[in-house]
């Protein structure tokens, strides 16, 4: 099954700015793809067309065959969960087991079922001894995987997430990413760190100026020095691509 269909997907800002000039995407149930791109690719306008966030002038965007619209805003806000990059954006009630349930419970959860919900969240980003502890007073690896139950609790076949790594230290970082690589959700991972994208995925699409560039396994596309250096992409100083 098809889990994501970006068609010609074009997004003129108020200020006349085009962050994305004719997009095409396809990403299949379970893949597990990296958008790489320099700032002002687009990156991020792309992912937050996925779930109804900004409209797009023109084109569409389909997700589990839904096409987005105001009329299916919360068909797809179920089908598709946001990780932002900076767990603020998520985390703002007493609690982090109350930050966990606000979003479930916004879409009808009650008693048993929720608190249920909330359980299995926590227990997969191994927070549940934290779960009665204020996320202001989580280190911030624990507050991303705060971040990431808070959109796990809603059970969304797809997962989108900005930057997840950016400004973990290493153990925060192996951390999230084993954690990741547990769940069975399609996934699209916004980032500039390329090791962790060959971490995690399998594809790698390049964005630049608002269009996709490049679309392959991700080992061929870290492997391709002169499309890296096109792009204002860079790997790290000694950093070998495996390939499969």
């Amino acid at each position: 099954m098809t889990a994501i269909t970006v068609q010609a997907l074009r997004h003129v800002y108020p200020d006349g700015h085009v962050a994305l000039d004719g997009v095409d995407l396809t990403v299949e149930s379970g893949e597990r793809v990296a958008v790489l791109g320099p700032n002002g690719a687009g990156k991020t306008t792309l992912m937050l067309h996925l779930n109804g966030v900004l409209t797009a002038t023109s084109g569409t965007v389909q997700v589990n065959g839904i096409t987005v619209g105001r009329k299916t805003l919360r068909d797809v806000r179920r089908s598709v969960g946001l990780v932002f990059q900076d767990p603020d954006d998520q985390l703002f009630m007493p609690t982090v087991a109350q930050d966990v349930a606000f979003g479930p419970a916004n879409f009808g959860l009650r008693g048993e079922e929720l608190a249920a919900r909330v359980r299995e969240a926590l227990a997969t980003v191994s927070l549940t001894e934290q779960a009665d502890r204020s996320p202001t007073h989580l280190s911030a690896g624990q507050r991303r995987r705060a971040a990431l139950a808070t959109v796990l609790a809603c059970a969304p076949a797809i997962l989108v997430l900005d930057e997840p790594s950016a400004n973990l230290d290493p153990v925060a970082r192996r951390e999230l990413a084993e954690t990741l690589s547990k769940l069975d959700a399609t996934m699209l991972i916004v980032t500039h760190d390329l090791p962790y994208a060959a971490q995690l995925c399998d594809r790698a699409v390049v964005m630049d100026s608002g269009t996709v560039v490049a679309d392959g396994p991700i080992a061929d596309i870290l492997s391709d020095a002169d499309l890296l250096a096109a792009h204002r992409l860079e790997l790290p100083w000694g950093f070998e691509v495996q390939r499969g």
